[in-house]
């Protein structure tokens, strides 16, 4: 069977689904007086967080039961969609192949936190010092899932600006 060649990108959804439930296992086994652990002094930490919210902890305060199962939802059906654009896609470049991965690896690795636990585990906490203004002093957690799906967004928008179309007949 010979396979798309843009469906051979599907290795990236697994290695980060994988790196990602790695990382959080071992966050979640370290004991609780391990946090914050400092990696680089005034830079970068890592914590212990969950965020029941979307991101940025946006919605986070919800009260509503019913919240987690509609978040668990709309999930599976982002899932979906990115699923269904990589294989119904035709002449993908490498970039948006590898975009489209991206994001369903790091989606799938946020739903697993959800339907586990009802809130995705971050834990890579960054301080931006070189920003006049306190704004995103801290940066919010994150996980890997996020900065997956942060850099599959950007390689989507680079393929949309940079992918040659081709010229129309006059």
């Amino acid at each position: 069977m010979i396979i798309p060649r843009h469906l051979r990108w599907l290795w990236l959804t697994l290695g980060i689904v994988f790196l990602d439930r790695a990382t959080k296992a071992w966050i979640e086994s370290r004991p609780p007086d391990y946090f914050p652990h400092t990696v680089i002094a005034n830079y970068f930490d890592i914590v212990s967080s969950r965020n029941p919210g979307i991101a940025f902890s946006f919605l986070a305060d919800s009260s509503s039961p019913a919240y987690k199962w509609l978040l668990i939802a709309a999930s599976m059906l982002i899932i979906a969609l990115i699923a269904w654009l990589l294989a119904a896609t035709r002449n993908a470049t490498a970039l948006y192949a590898a975009g489209l991965c991206l994001l369903l690896g790091g989606a799938t690795g946020n739903l697993t936190d959800r339907i586990t636990h009802g809130a995705v585990t971050d834990f890579l906490e960054v301080w931006i010092r070189f920003l006049p203004w306190r704004i995103f002093n801290p940066w919010p957690v994150f996980n890997v899932a996020d900065s997956a799906i942060t850099i599959g967004a950007i390689l989507i928008i680079l393929d949309s600006f940079f992918r040659p179309y081709p010229k129309r007949a006059a």
